[in-house]
């Protein structure tokens, strides 16, 4: 899958058109206050063609005077891209800004797409010919705020894209996502290193990722393994919130998603961060403590981190935890047994009559709060989807559900069935809605 990423400086509208670009509707909502984020990364699908989508802090300053932070991002950001889109405001003239950002991009030698927005009108397509003087062939007019240019643009974009290779559905795939240096490849040789397991390499399907194909007790599955930073040096290494641009394109292909914290430095908040977006990918779930060996006490310990990661991780209690030592291989046993049950469980399919009891009884020992005197009535529930399984109520209202209530019917689910290491998605619809 290609690449493309946004970059320009300040209130050019990047992230306006990076939202246009990927169109988000979000399926599973986590209200849980410490996993809000700035999005970065996106994925797009136009006409059967895919690619990624990265978006860059803004890169301001005359001079020298340039945020370093944000520089390093978007030199990774450039460093990751098969295509760059360069932003810049129709309505003004050409900065230093903008030249230094040019300089950039012509010493990457990738391919670059000049978009110039808030073109919203015929007599404003003449200011295209003001950034020709920035030295790139291709300029392409869009307008973010009314919604403007963005066929051509994808038109342009996805013209040399190859149509994406189909996987293979009935293999399990999974990844390793957090952040640098928690030992996700040490993880994976590890696995691959058992006695049970065969291993035979098959070719990556994506330039960034490598695919293991091997066989644990007499099934096959496929780990897949991030490539590292094309560009050296600890520098890139720390910048943490750009580590998630590889584990996208593995947390879009895989079936599960391993989430790897490092005993040594215990939980941070970056590790929910990484966590939210294997959530809203809608994929299963195992959480891994690695390095377990380099803790003192590991009986007493295990107590106090199943604890520690209950609170922290309390917005999806339904994840299961395991605890490894890719270096000595202690406890790597307990691995794949839970990422097969959140392969399993995220693809369970519900019998009708059974999801439809236990909502009679959910109700019935907790009737919907009423709202200006009306009250919540539910009237028939069905599974509409799995991967991750989807549950649509037909109600009399959907405007009536309280989010409380949405709780007490997914926990009143999840009693009832095993969908351990899955998220699972609750629809309303109106009765009248098609």
């Amino acid at each position: 899958m290609e690449t493309v990423c946004l970059i320009g400086k300040p209130n050019v509208g990047k992230s306006s058109i990076f939202n246009r670009l990927i169109k988000e509707k979000k399926a599973i909502i986590l209200s849980e206050p410490g996993i809000t984020r700035d999005r970065i990364y996106g994925l797009v699908d136009y006409n059967g063609k895919k690619f990624s989508l990265i978006d860059t802090g803004g890169i301001h300053g005359e001079g020298d005077d340039f945020n370093k932070d944000i520089l390093m991002q978007a030199e990774l950001a450039i460093n990751e891209a098969d295509t760059i889109l360069f932003v810049v405001d129709g309505l003004d003239d050409i900065t230093e800004a903008d030249k230094k950002i040019r300089n950039m991009l012509k010493k990457s030698g990738k391919k670059v797409i000049v978009l110039v927005n808030k073109i919203d009108n015929v007599q404003r397509k003449d200011l295209l010919y003001n950034f020709y003087e920035l030295g790139f062939e291709n300029i392409l007019p869009v307008s973010a705020e009314h919604n403007i240019g963005f066929k051509e643009l994808l038109d342009f974009i996805t013209k040399d894209m190859r149509e994406e290779e189909k996987e293979e559905e009935d293999i399990l795939k999974f990844c390793f996502i957090g952040r640098p240096n928690v030992g996700k490849s040490s993880l994976i040789n590890a696995l691959l290193n058992e006695e049970r397991v065969i291993v035979s390499d098959v070719p990556g399907t994506t330039r960034d990722a490598i695919d293991t194909k091997f066989t644990y007790d007499k099934k096959d599955y496929i780990v897949i393994d991030t490539a590292g930073m094309r560009k050296k040096g600890r520098i890139y290494e720390n910048i943490e919130k750009y580590s998630l641009m590889r584990s996208m394109k593995a947390i879009d292909r895989s079936d599960v998603c391993v989430l790897v914290i490092d005993a040594q430095t215990g939980i941070i908040e970056h590790d929910k961060h990484i966590l939210s977006y294997a959530i809203e990918a809608g994929k299963g779930i195992v959480i891994c403590v690695n390095k377990w060996d380099t803790v003192k006490n590991p009986n007493e310990d295990i107590k106090r981190w199943k604890q520690e990661l209950e609170v922290y991780f309390k917005f999806v209690p339904y994840i299961n935890f395991v605890f490894t030592s890719a270096l000595t291989k202690k406890r790597l046993a307990t691995l794949m047994p839970e990422v097969i049950k959140a392969y399993e469980n995220n693809r369970k399919v519900i019998k009708t009559s059974l999801l439809n009891d236990v909502i009679t009884d959910a109700v019935s020992l907790h009737e919907p709060p009423s709202y200006k005197g009306k009250r919540l009535k539910i009237y028939f529930v069905s599974q509409t989807d799995s991967k991750p399984p989807k549950f649509t109520f037909n109600v009399n209202s959907k405007n009536l559900v309280h989010f409380s209530y949405e709780r007490y019917l997914e926990n009143k689910i999840r009693e009832s069935f095993d969908l351990v290491g899955t998220p699972i998605i609750l629809q309303f619809k109106n009765r009248s809605e098609k």
